[in-house]
């Protein structure tokens, strides 16, 4: 069982109905679609994110494999073992807002960190 995060570069949605919406197009076109080079922002997220993973735990290999198996474009589908989810997310979350990114989670249909409606 994995718990999944999605990270793309964009403005962010208003709330969790438009974040859902634009998370659903955005997968249909880059994660279903042809695979296109991840952007320059979406590499330096995955930089930061193997980065910060490797000082959380002195160095042991993540549990995500390669993180750039799953970019595409302006959007990364990170999948991570479930056990590990509440502080793998955690940190996905709060990297991917220094970087400018928005942060979903599609099982709860929420934006990470929690939208405030």
């Amino acid at each position: 069982m994995s718990y999944d995060l999605a990270v793309w570069e964009g403005m962010q949605p208003a709330h969790d109905g438009e974040g859902g919406a634009v998370y659903e197009q955005l997968y249909e076109e880059y994660m279903e679609g042809e695979e296109i080079a991840p952007t320059p922002g979406i590499l330096a997220y995955t930089e930061a994110l193997a980065e910060r993973w490797a000082v959380l735990t002195e160095g042991r290999a993540s549990g995500w494999g390669s993180l750039l198996d799953d970019a595409s474009g302006p959007m990364i589908y990170l999948t991570m073992p479930y056990g590990l989810a509440g502080e793998l997310s955690v940190e996905a979350a709060r990297l991917a807002a220094e970087h400018g990114l928005v942060c979903y989670d599609p099982q709860s249909e929420h934006l990470r960190p929690v939208h405030d409606d």
